[in-house]
């Protein structure tokens, strides 16, 4: 009789929260593992787990869920979970993960239009945590479920604002959204500019990972918040380019110079972001790296670089563009409307494309001509021809180029 009066009760929210929070302290804080503290730990991260997820024969209660949310939020367990996720077994940190994606989008019942609970009080009142996960990245065991759980915040741009704005060290408080200020210049040593070093100096899987979030951050809230980056950019022109020119175009990796070519040229072709274009465009230094990539040893190395230097030649005349490059949807259209709508190239581009005119009259029909299925290309290819074709046997004032070209009568309406 002794053994039904001394069953454990069904711990509460409050009590499970509590009971990792302990646990996490007590393995921050030893010098060397703990298998007991670790065991413990598994223990209860897998029945939060079970709390926020279910199971496949019962289903999460809203309730129970909710009750947790807000007794994980009193204990600061976000925080906690996040600067010691490295130091967790391997099971632990996938459940840890699992509880996050669920928390960060859950919304009790009635649900509102606006944030979830958890990422409006990571916004207002805690957003040490995102820079927390952020920093996972410097640890090879944490990158992947950091990884994957700031992926899952970040389709709420609070939280790409927050990483993109906060400058704060190691042990400082992180900046919260009343304080975000997105057109003020950043200094460069904010947990934004950490992730150019992760990409570059990690392993395969930590840099291929810190890649897609960083990419997360810059591109794929613009289906949204495209404001939201384009501003930070413009604001942060010279030294977001100069990190991204030298360390991520420029690397010695592969993966990481192909997929940082491709992202860029993704970026400057977005309608979002034409001012951004339009300055990079104007830099010869800028030129000379896409001349420079045209030259790479590998081929797509080679063609990603393509798509970044067809817009930066100087365009005289628009009349040279095919039907089939005015009629076509892709990145010949897109390119053909940018040069319309930002003719006045500096004198310093075209004093690099006249210098090298003849070169590259050789060397662009020779371009990757193996490529002959892809009929764009080819088309891209022959438009790019004719336009240094049209260059000027010296270079022109920017000012002078708009009113040649408005009196050309060039038709630039069936460009558009």
């Amino acid at each position: 009789m002794a053994f039904f009066f001394n069953r454990t009760r069904p711990r509460s929210p409050s009590d499970v929260a509590k009971m990792i929070r302990d646990l996490l302290g007590k393995l921050f804080e030893a010098s060397s593992s703990s298998p007991k503290v670790e065991e413990d730990l598994a223990k209860q991260l897998a029945h939060t787990k079970l709390i926020v997820q279910g199971t496949q024969e019962v289903d999460s209660s809203p309730d129970q869920v909710n009750s947790l949310i807000q007794a994980i939020i009193q204990e600061d367990l976000l925080f906690e979970l996040a600067r010691s996720i490295r130091l967790l077994p391997f099971e632990s940190r996938k459940d840890t993960q699992t509880i996050f994606s669920h928390i960060l989008r859950f919304r009790p019942l009635p649900a509102s239009d606006g944030d979830p609970p958890v990422i409006t009080y990571i916004a207002h009142h805690r957003p040490e945590v995102v820079v927390e996960l952020c920093r996972g990245y410097g640890y090879s065991q944490s990158a992947m479920p950091c990884g994957t759980i700031l992926r899952e915040a970040l389709k709420f741009d609070v939280v790409a604002a927050i990483i993109l704005c906060d400058e704060s060290r190691e042990g400082e408080p992180a900046i919260c959204l009343r304080d975000l200020l997105l057109n003020t210049q950043q200094s460069g040593n904010g947990i934004f500019w950490e992730f150019f070093e992760w990409i570059d100096r990690g392993s395969f899987e930590v840099s291929a990972d810190a890649f897609t979030t960083f990419r997360a951050v810059l591109q794929e809230i613009l289906t949204r918040h495209k404001g939201l980056v384009a501003g930070y950019l413009a604001t942060n022109f010279d030294l977001f380019f100069s990190r991204y020119n030298n360390v991520l175009v420029q690397s010695d990796s592969y993966v990481t110079k192909r997929q940082s070519i491709k992202l860029l040229g993704e970026i400057l072709l977005d309608r979002a972001h034409y001012n951004v274009m339009t300055a990079y465009v104007d830099s010869g230094e800028h030129l000379k790296l896409c001349m420079k990539l045209l030259k790479d040893d590998r081929k797509m190395v080679q063609y990603e670089g393509f798509h970044v230097f067809k817009v930066c030649p100087p365009n005289q005349q628009l009349t040279s563009i095919s039907q089939r490059g005015v009629a076509g949807a892709g990145l010949t259209r897109v390119a053909a409307q940018v040069f319309v709508a930002n003719p006045n190239k500096s004198v310093a581009v075209q004093r690099i494309l006249i210098n090298n005119r003849e070169r590259l009259l050789k060397f662009l029909p020779k371009f990757l001509e193996d490529r002959t299925d892809d009929d764009q290309f080819t088309d891209e290819k022959s438009f790019l021809v004719r336009q240094i074709e049209l260059l000027p046997k010296e270079p022109m004032e920017p000012a002078r180029l708009v009113g040649e070209t408005r009196g050309s009568g060039v038709n630039t309406a069936a460009a558009a």
